[in-house]
């Protein structure tokens, strides 16, 4: 093992190049390893070399990227091995109890995956370098390795961000080596290579899978259930080589097992590094709570996950210099993830059997043994229908079994709405998720009201309950409770063509119906929306139904069947009447009865907007609504003609990101009768401002008071140990803490709501109630707090403060959201707000 790894990695190939059939990286690239950065499509040409030429490799295609790239990993193992493929690979189910029967092979499954971030470049290139190593069969260390083991290679999970760093980079790059930082290869331009087309960072969307690539590699990776996952990554240039143990908070359903392995692990590379004088850390940083990372989301799942972060990152390039002068270059830090992945494959031989054993033993214990409080949960009946029905999808996703509960009384649990440990029953609607089942730990995770903190300095988001993600009332119990029956999913495309109706009624709960709206107006269907409730023919209807008429549609040809077939396409579900004389409130002729005009819509993106929100709302726009939309740059909004759009929204931003003259354009648009939509940081536009009821205090006495509290804070900081400084930092910030937001039903901001939202903060921001606008969504008192990290100095604070309101601004409007509404694309409940602020408000 000393000789493979310490020895040059270049050398080592060159070692073995008297093998003809199979070309070393070099040979077949044309250049070392280390000297450019390597484009997708060439990776892919050499991946399928190989595996032409060793029958022992067997590549697969799972997906497509959405600019067309393919989606590839690499399965590589014995003769033996790979002859018995698909058995070992079913065996691997049953061992997890997600396929009944006993296993009869023994053979562990190592995965790797690399470069999930796009410029953290060094990952693509470390791939090539240890499919080389494995698949060569004149390596006898690699080959007897893989008689103990079945090893995936995933090359690169995000091959669009990886193509856009490093084309971008090979336009740049100096032909002699320039480590110049300041120089312009080592300072990439917005967005940047590390997130995907949407922009969206994979690395945050193993268990929502909201991104194709996250969609198509899960489907994959729950086929074969690894027992070991090894997540490669890039930090800063100026830290060494960070590897596993994983640092605190590490979540309380992990096993012993998994925290000893990570040692195991930890110290074997730790050796090989020691001896070629690298320099590295453990047990930093890099914790195990937020679920959806490469190395948590495995680890829920049974598996050893690691993330190993290589110092250099984007900035480095080809070569750059840390703080200390020291040249990082490519080579170096390919040797060092290929050190690491060499490790693994030591590792997973040497402990193959206690792997598998331990893998078994995982969800067997927890299957028939949950370590959580809550053993069972509750979706009740009553809940929105087109938020169960995604929440139902992403279940099924991950594995997660869910049944149809009976009739029970005299139950007792926590009820995520208050909070508080409530009496209630179950009926024949409800849904019941037992954390009886296979994916026991994922199911807990997944529904936890509120994940242990052993420590608050976090990575990432601290809370992310689905009830609370989906705006859905339930409960979690501490007893098992059986599912009555297997839950059949509502008939959703029962619509059928009859006598025309006076108007088509749908509901407006979800991102489906969001959807079909745009449907309609993509198809030049009118659609309108009754401001008031109504009932008529027996029938109730909230405010913010859609109304779809025959009177005004009398052009639309076949607008039945056309009716009819959308509908059924997005699962929607329509209601009919044959008069417009309603019961109760307004008539259809009434003016009360709002028209949806088609917006044209922009958003606002580039250098000092948020990438990541941006993309979000990009991805919303063309995945999940198919809706049109103009991308802006925020550089350019003084040479637009915004006369061309009724609705733009600005995501969050660093600062201002428009020039003065850009927003003096902006702020002509919103006061000739505009709409902009500004998210979380770009309400730094207009809080505070002159002209604006935005505020960040409710008075001159609350800002002095504040001030005042502020200088107390302040000089206890000043005596705090110099050590306790980023714990004191962040006790005036929020991780992922949801508060519960009451929503006013009356106005179109509210539609769909039932009059409750639940927020996730990722800011300390607290804004007044607007004096001269609409309060929509407010946080009414401390009690409003659910979970989630939040700050002493900021979490008494929140009672009376504004989330979502509305403020006119001349002829146009100002729609503010404090906090970001579809974080990651996962938080659900958010989307159909941000909709009613882009369809409903001010039409």
């Amino acid at each position: 093992m000393k000789k493979l790894i310490l020895s040059s990695l270049f050398v080592f190939s060159i070692a073995f190049s008297s093998w003809a059939q199979i070309q070393t990286p070099e040979q077949f690239l044309g250049y070392k390893p280390g000297d450019r950065f390597t484009p997708h499509h060439r990776m892919v040409d050499y991946f399928e070399h190989v595996a032409a030429n060793n029958p022992n490799v067997k590549l697969i295609q799972y997906g497509e990227t959405n600019e067309k790239r393919p989606l590839i990993i690499a399965i590589l193992s014995s003769s033996e091995n790979m002859g018995n493929l698909e058995q070992i690979r079913t065996d691997n189910l049953k061992r997890a109890g997600l396929i009944e029967s006993s296993p009869s092979t023994s053979v562990p499954i190592n995965w790797m995956s690399f470069n999930v971030h796009g410029n953290e470049s060094v990952g693509m290139e470390a791939a090539i370098s240890s499919f080389y190593t494995l698949a060569n069969p004149e390596n006898s260390t690699s080959q007897e390795w893989l008689k103990n083991q079945i090893v995936i290679i995933d090359p690169a999970i995000n091959p669009d961000g990886r193509d856009r760093y490093a084309n971008w980079y090979n336009q740049k790059i100096n032909t002699t080596l320039q480590p110049d930082l300041q120089s312009i290869e080592h300072n990439e331009p917005w967005p940047g290579g590390r997130a995907n087309h949407y922009l969206f960072d994979l690395n945050r969307d193993w268990a929502w899978q909201v991104q194709v690539e996250s969609q198509a590699r899960m489907k994959v990776y729950q086929q074969w259930m690894p027992q070991l996952h090894l997540d490669f990554h890039e930090q800063g240039i100026n830290n060494p080589f960070y590897m596993a143990p994983a640092a605190e908070p590490l979540h309380e359903q992990l096993s012993s097992f998994q925290h000893e392995f990570q040692d195991i692990f930890g110290r074997n590379t730790a050796k090989y590094f020691d001896e070629a004088g690298r320099f590295y850390f453990t047990k930093e940083r890099f914790d195990l709570l937020y679920p959806s990372y490469g190395d948590s989301y495995p680890m829920f799942n049974g598996a050893i996950g690691m993330t190993i972060e290589q110092g250099g990152g984007g900035q480095a390039g080809i070569g750059g210099f840390d703080a200390v002068g020291d040249t990082v270059t490519l080579s170096y830090r390919i040797e060092g993830h290929y050190t690491a992945a060499m490790s693994a494959a030591e590792v997973t031989s040497k402990n193959a059997e206690r792997l598998l054993s331990e893998f078994a033993k995982f969800y067997k214990d927890n299957s028939t043994n949950p370590k959580g409080k809550y053993k069972s949960f509750i979706i009740k009946g009553e809940s929105n229908p087109a938020q169960v029905a995604r929440l139902l999808e992403l279940l099924d996703k991950n594995g997660i079994h869910y049944g149809k509960a009976g009739s029970k009384s005299g139950l007792k649990g926590f009820a995520y709405g208050t909070g508080k440990s409530e009496s209630f029953a179950t009926t024949e609607r409800d849904i019941i998720i037992s954390a009886h089942q296979p994916k026991s730990v994922l199911t807990q995770v997944f529904f936890e009201p509120s994940p242990a903190l052993h420590d608050s300095i976090t990575y990432d988001i601290t809370s992310w309950a689905m009830p609370y993600a989906y705006g859905l009332e339930a409960f979690a119990v501490e007893t098992k409770l059986e599912a009555a029956a297997a839950y059949e999913k509502p008939d959703f495309t029962a619509n059928q063509v009859g006598k025309t109706p006076v108007a088509y009624i749908a509901a407006w709960q979800g991102t489906r119906d969001v959807a079909f709206l745009s449907a309609l107006l993509n198809a030049g269907i009118r659609v309108k929306y009754n401001e008031f409730p109504f009932e008529v023919e027996g029938k109730s209807f909230p405010a913010g139904s859609l109304l779809i008429t025959k009177g005004g549609n009398e052009y639309v040809p076949n607008f039945d069947q056309k009716m009819v077939d959308i509908a059924n396409k997005f699962g929607v579900t329509l209601a009919t009447t044959m008069t417009g004389y309603v019961d109760k409130g307004k008539d259809f002729g009434s003016p009360n009865i709002r028209v949806i005009q088609a917006p044209k819509v922009a958003l606002i993106g580039g250098e000092g907007t948020n990438s990541l929100n941006y993309g979000a709302i990009w991805h919303f726009f063309e995945k999940e609504l198919n809706y049109p939309l103009s991308n802006l740059e925020a550089d350019n909004m003084s040479r637009y003609d915004l006369s061309k759009y009724d609705v733009i929204i600005m995501p969050s931003t660093r600062g201002s990101a428009l020039n003065e003259s850009g927003q003096k354009n902006l702020m002509e648009w919103i006061r000739a009768g505009g709409k902009l939509i500004a998210i979380d940081g770009a309400l730094s536009l207009f809080a505070n401002k002159e002209g604006f009821a935005l505020k960040t205090y409710d008075s001159d006495d609350d800002k002095k008071a504040a001030e005042k509290e502020a200088d107390s804070l302040a000089k206890a900081e000043r005596l705090a140990p110099y050590q306790e400084g980023e714990r004191v930092a962040i006790s005036g910030g929020a991780a992922g803490a949801i508060y519960q937001v009451d929503m006013d039903v009356t106005h179109p901001l509210g539609y769909g709501t039932g009059g409750k939202y639940y927020t996730l903060k990722n800011n300390a921001s607290r804004f007044a109630y607007l004096d001269n606008g609409v309060n929509a969504g407010v946080i009414s008192s401390n009690e409003a707090h659910r979970t989630g990290y939040i700050g002493y100095k900021v979490k008494s604070k929140m009672a009376e403060s504004m989330v979502i309101g509305v403020e006119n601004a001349g002829r146009g409007e100002i729609v503010y959201f404090v906090d970001d509404p579809i974080f990651r694309g996962f938080w659900e409940s958010g989307k159909l707000i941000l909709s009613n602020a882009i369809f409903m408000v001010g039409q």
